[in-house]
């Protein structure tokens, strides 16, 4: 696609139509995960959820997107993006149209599993797109903010929207809502991509690793998810543990010995794409968690209400976007790695002045510098660790190099959010105001620790060959 690559006016419009239609996805994808979250009491009621099996209104969603982020990856560089894009737009709005219209707790359980199967081909489809459709260097490091900003707006905006809609119209907008916003990313995604190769061009797919590592990935962050409500010690818990550890075993097996691997080795001598791996972990394990804080924090010892939490949310919305941008201009002036070092340190530094800002009584004013230092941090670092991500890897690879950067940032968060509970003591639903307060303010101490040892990580890097 040279023409897309230099483009001349024309093929500039085009890109930024096509730009507008990755980042609605990227908006989509993230709107999705948090819309239902004030969403959760109405569908109770409504629909008959004992209190233990609400929260899989949630974890199917995270489970089923965690395990099939490396299979989406893959099928989008073998299948193409395009098709796959457009296949996971019209599944987001079949599944959400079902789950608007579902009388059964069951029926919206398995709808938001198929959700996040679809945003498990959407997520890798969508920036495979970005990366093989915008040159290397500042053109994708554009695109890549641009992206960036809409999907952390889609993350703070969620809960003030899912708060609108149910007030209004009930629980089953917030899946209703999706269904034009799908529908309409299929249709555009069909007429502004460019058209994939014919399927008989492409390379074998590796059947057997991909149901090695699906089921694997899948039960692993099954289990992450499930073990803290369940108890570790749990049989399901246990069970689920040892088919997940002998699943990933045989799957490296497998890789070793196929001809056409799920994940190529070639990407693993990556330093760039490595790197960018375990950054996305540790982004999700740390930055991602502190909003489920925060609602804590807002709902629980402040009593703020569904919409006034919401409202809270769009602060850090609106900053995390502008942190997106200052993000890929730093990037110009300072090279990625400095730019990631100094968005992590702050970050950190607003963590910690928002964990020491924590109060019973104070006001929304006494958070807003940590705030806004945490997610200027943050919105810079999206931006530079999946221009890490794509940086050197084959047009060809960059599906599954997406797959496997968001597959390790999936369970570095269901990681990072189960220990920081544990941290905290805040799933003991017997705790008082003061003590919710007290485990809130120890487990942010702890994320901005680990940010802060990131951007010392990342520091360290600097002079080596191949970094």
């Amino acid at each position: 696609m040279p023409g897309l690559k230099s483009p001349s006016a024309p093929a500039r419009t085009r890109l930024g139509l096509v730009l507008l239609v990755l980042a609605t996805a990227q908006l989509v994808i993230s709107l999705d995960f948090n819309i239902v979250y004030v969403a959760l009491p109405s569908i109770g009621s409504g629909l008959g959820f004992s209190g233990q099996d609400l929260q899989w209104v949630v974890s199917a969603y995270v489970v089923a997107t965690g395990g099939f982020l490396l299979l989406g990856g893959r099928a989008t560089d073998l299948l193409g993006r395009r098709r796959v894009f457009v296949v996971a737009s019209l599944l987001y709005a079949v599944s959400s149209l079902i789950g608007g219209l579902s009388g059964s707790a069951g029926v919206l359980v398995a709808v938001r599993a198929v959700q996040g199967i679809g945003g498990s081909l959407l997520f890798p489809a969508t920036l495979s797109l970005i990366n093989t459709l915008y040159e290397e260097g500042p053109s994708r490091n554009r695109a890549l903010s641009v992206w960036g900003a809409a999907g952390a707006g889609g993350l703070c905006f969620g809960s003030l929207l899912g708060g609108v809609l149910v007030d209004a119209f009930g629980w089953p907008s917030v899946f209703v809502v999706n269904v034009p916003l799908a529908g309409g990313l299929a249709l555009a995604g069909w007429l502004l991509f460019p058209p994939d190769e014919p399927l008989a061009r492409r390379g074998d797919f590796d059947l057997l690793g991909a149901l090695t590592a699906t089921g694997g990935i899948t039960l692993l962050v099954f289990v992450l998810v499930h073990g803290p409500e369940a108890g570790w010690g749990s049989s399901t818990v246990l069970v689920s543990a040892v088919l997940a550890l002998l699943l990933l075993v045989l799957f490296a097996v497998v890789e070793k010995r196929t001809r056409d691997p799920l994940t190529p080795t070639r990407l693993f001598r990556n330093r760039g794409l490595l790197g960018a791996m375990a950054m996305t972990a540790l982004f999700n394990a740390t930055f991602s968690s502190v909003p489920y804080f925060l609602t804590v924090y807002f709902q629980t010892v402040r009593g703020y209400s569904a919409i006034g939490t919401g409202l809270a949310f769009l602060l850090p919305a609106v900053v995390v976007a502008v942190g997106t941008q200052a993000g890929e201009r730093a990037v110009a002036l300072l090279g990625v790695r400095t730019m990631l070092v100094g968005g992590l340190a702050v970050g950190a530094v607003g963590v910690l002045t928002l964990a020491l800002s924590f109060d019973d009584h104070g006001s929304y004013l006494r958070l807003v510098p940590g705030i806004v230092l945490m997610s200027l941090g943050q919105g810079a670092a999206w931006t530079g660790m999946w221009i890490t991500a794509s940086a050197g890897v084959e047009p060809g690879d960059q599906g599954v190099a997406s797959g496997m950067a968001s597959t390790t940032m999936q369970v570095g968060g269901a990681v990072g959010l189960a220990a920081l509970i544990a941290v905290g003591d805040v799933g003991n639903h017997g705790l008082s105001p003061d003590e919710l307060l007290d485990g809130v303010r120890a487990a942010v101490y702890v994320i901005a620790a680990g940010i802060g040892a990131g951007a010392v990580a990342v520091l360290a890097l600097r002079g080596r060959p191949g970094r």
